[in-house]
């Protein structure tokens, strides 16, 4: 999954308004505590091509649980039990699995599934209004982390975006859809165990 592998707000505007944008990414990790909805997905090149397209649902709870099921063209499946995070690709019957704290940390996973000091693993700056979202941008802190910036989009449904830029250049771009705030979540959707016969690798 390209948000963890590869998981809004204001053209730096001055004073009040900048601080307001980076308020509302603060308010919405404050007021939610869990949600689902339905993603795309697109991939594009240096050159703004598209590379790749896949859908799917997601679903998060925080601190530290997240759901991403790749539906279309592919079945992958990233699974985060606040304790692991297990990556199953079906077609290799494969499983990656690695420590949370070493999975999350400064990547885009850690802005929808971590805990609400999310300041601490990046700088956050408002950029402005585009496209109906008012925009946030985030540089992670750690010079580690796949992606050199995330940009999250936020409407009257909550998070409705994510663009994220890594070091080759590449952008990927996630809408979110059918958004569901805080629901009650089964704790069983953030459990994963190997299936029989599995490749299992710890990373």
């Amino acid at each position: 999954m390209r948000i963890v592998s590869l998981v809004a707000l204001l053209l730096a505007l001055a004073g009040n308004a900048a601080a307001a944008g980076v308020d509302t990414l603060r308010s919405y990790l404050r007021e939610t505590s869990a949600a689902s909805a339905q993603f795309t997905q697109i991939v594009y090149d240096r050159s703004m091509r598209k590379l790749q397209e896949t859908s799917g649902t997601m679903h998060f709870s925080r601190p530290g649980r997240i759901r991403w099921s790749y539906e279309k063209p592919y079945e992958q499946l990233i699974v985060g039990d606040g304790d692991k995070l297990w990556v199953y690709d079906k077609d290799l019957n494969q499983v990656t699995v690695k420590a949370m704290t070493q999975a999350l940390g400064g990547s885009p996973a850690s802005l929808l599934a971590g805990s609400n000091d999310i300041e601490k693993d990046f700088r956050l700056t408002a950029t402005g209004a585009q496209d109906g979202l008012n925009w946030l941008e985030a540089i992670p802190r750690s010079g580690e982390s796949t992606f050199q910036k995330v940009r999250l989009g936020f409407g009257k449904a909550g998070l409705e975006a994510m663009d994220l830029t890594d070091g080759f250049g590449q952008t990927t771009v996630v809408r979110f859809t059918s958004i569901v705030r805080n629901p009650k979540l089964s704790p069983d959707i953030f459990r994963f165990t190997p299936p029989k016969g599995a490749d299992v690798i710890s990373g």
